[in-house]
């Protein structure tokens, strides 16, 4: 379903945040004005596969790679080496936001995400009112999303990306949005896409949540793969260390 051969990614942190036009044009003229180059690899050489079915959970410390590579995952993001085979529909759940237009109302968004996902406008009428009724935000509709919280856009991005079962979810950390209630009902509707086959790669540092769902578990740290295996063996690993840090 999904293999990663030899992943590899590669960011250049050397551009400074404050680094401006001006400072730009004056580089030219003055080499020690330019900004070092300074590689980051953000992945290095990662190698596992996911079958079909299959919930795998990714952990790590902050900064260990897991978010770099469900970008990777799903198309967001190419790697600089390596391979990325993918046999299915992706449905991401990466970024809060991510594919909403803040300035529209939570009604165009849920047309405009949804079209970004691959459904059409037909769907969408036919499966409105599911949408609306998972997500409660129909008192909501008509304001402008950029108003909401982030539990409200949680709610809604979760409620979207799974009105239909896809063949790949990709979810990262989304499952802690939100209110408790809000949780439970996500939290049972992944269940019930996990037990109609859905594959899912799953992110999040609730080490309960992710003994409680997923079948396999990768390690990651520093951009490298540490183990993958048995959940709560590597779970039960990667706590004592967390805490012998």
């Amino acid at each position: 379903m999904i293999k990663l051969e030899n992943i590899s990614m590669k960011f250049n942190l050397g551009i400074e945040k404050n680094y401006s036009i001006k400072e730009a044009f004056i580089s030219i003229f003055d080499k020690k004005r330019r900004p070092k180059k300074t590689d980051f690899w953000a992945l290095n050489d990662v190698s596992f596969e996911i079958k079909q079915g299959e919930v795998i959970g990714l952990i790590g410390s902050n900064g260990a790679g897991k978010s770099t590579l469900l970008k990777v995952v799903s198309g967001v993001m190419k790697p600089t080496k390596g391979k990325v085979t993918v046999n299915g529909q992706v449905s991401p759940m990466i970024e809060l936001g991510a594919g909403f237009d803040f300035e529209l109302t939570a009604r165009e968004n849920i047309y405009l995400n949804g079209a970004i996902l691959g459904y059409s406008k037909k769907f969408i009428d036919e499966k409105f009112d599911e949408i609306v009724e998972f997500s409660e935000l129909r008192d909501f509709l008509d304001a402008p999303v950029k108003n909401f919280s982030s539990g409200m856009i949680a709610k809604l991005a979760f409620s979207i990306a799974t009105v239909v079962d896809p063949e790949i979810l990709i979810v990262d950390e989304i499952l802690s949005v939100g209110d408790i209630k809000f949780q439970e009902k996500s939290k049972n509707k992944m269940m019930e896409m996990i037990k109609g086959g859905t594959t899912v790669l799953y992110v999040s540092h609730s080490l309960e949540s992710i003994e409680e769902l997923c079948d396999r578990v990768v390690w990651l740290e520093h951009g490298k793969l540490i183990k993958i295996g048995n959940t709560k063996e590597i779970c039960k690993e990667y706590y004592k260390k967390q805490l012998n840090k």
